[in-house]
């Protein structure tokens, strides 16, 4: 299908500099533009592509000011970023789904599958599991027993949700994702360590997305909590217990101990670290590699272990860098004072 400029720019809210009839037909990177694309312009590092660009369509923020001219027709908008993403929405909810039962499946005899659902080839779908209308269970996918999932949902190959676990609607689960493993629990003992029962589960709201290989822990007792609109990256870990804002978003590799509270609107970039049985208050955001050891009230960006101001921690690794220089200046000074005194 193709859509002119004019089309697009009425669904984004956007103002067309260039041929209102120009039509596109695909995406690409506007460093990758060909004919009949659209491409986006957000990032200043990226404007020198613009010149050359062979897109037939660049959505642009409206406050860029070019250097001279250009061939391809501009979308000015107000957050290009944004207008993208909504155009990738719409052009993903455009395909087509796949719906029906592979007969490879498995689903029990006791389990409830919705209306225009697809399961797919050795799937498995466990005792008194309700699966709600329009989900997407795809080839492998593990769903044990006494587990809801609401309508709308995509759980892509080798996801494995464990007995008990309740999902809302629209949550996607990427490949190898597991929700409702055993939370780490373990007495130790005289010979070695007794395993505590994780009798909890874990509940996940709407519109959730996990990515890849993250792990949602099923909690001691009570339930593990990731609330509405959350989105995780891929080799993520989620300890037992733990609770997850609304809103909040983690890149990969962050490590969330059990028990801990995250509050609603938190970003944490990669290999964040958080101990357990703290509490982080809403919109903290955490710059990629912190260790957080203690509770954080909330409101503040905050970088490094324990995690400061970005401005105090990088004028700290600035001198970091300079301790072995330092030291050896500290022990000439020592040196030379020792000979004065004598």
């Amino acid at each position: 299908m193709e859509f002119t400029a004019e089309q697009i720019a009425s669904v984004i809210g956007g103002k067309v500099e260039g041929n209102n009839n120009a039509a596109v037909h695909t995406f690409a990177k506007i460093e990758e533009g060909v004919e009949g694309a659209i491409s986006f312009l957000s990032n200043p590092k990226y404007t020198h592509y613009i010149y050359d660009t062979k897109s037939s369509i660049v959505i642009i923020n409206e406050d860029v000011e070019l250097e001279k001219p250009v061939a391809t027709t501009l979308i000015r908008v107000k957050n290009a970023y944004e207008s993208i993403a909504k155009l990738l929405q719409i052009y993903e909810a455009s395909k087509p789904k796949k719906t029906g039962i592979a007969p490879q499946a498995y689903i029990a005899p006791t389990a409830k599958v919705g209306k225009d659902c697809y399961v797919g080839p050795f799937a498995c779908i466990g005792e008194n599991t309700v699966i709600g209308d329009g989900c997407q269970i795809y080839p492998h996918a593990v769903v044990g027993d006494n587990v809801k999932i609401g309508s709308g949902c995509i759980l892509y190959p080798n996801t494995t949700i464990y007995h008990g676990c309740k999902l809302g609607n629209n949550v996607t689960l990427h490949a190898g994702s597991v929700i409702g493993a055993d939370g780490f629990g373990f007495a130790p003992n005289a010979d070695g360590y007794d395993k505590i029962p994780q009798i909890g589960i874990v509940t996940i709201e709407d519109n959730v997305e996990i990515g890849a290989n993250t792990c949602v822990d099923r909690s001691t007792m009570g339930s593990t909590i990731i609330r509405k609109g959350v989105k995780l990256d891929n080799l993520v870990q989620i300890a037992h217990n733990v609770e997850i804002g609304e809103n909040t978003v983690m890149s990969a590799q962050v490590g969330i101990a059990g028990s801990t509270k995250v509050g609603s609107w938190c970003m944490f970039g990669g290999q964040v670290g958080l101990a357990g049985h703290i509490t982080i208050g809403d919109k903290t955001f955490l710059g990629a590699q912190s260790g957080v050891p203690g509770s954080i009230k909330g409101g503040e960006e905050l970088i490094g272990t324990p995690p400061m101001n970005p401005r105090a921690y990088f004028k700290s690794q600035a001198i970091f860098r300079r301790l072995p220089d330092m030291y050896k200046d500290l022990a000439d000074l020592k040196k030379e004072i020792e000979q004065l005194k004598k």
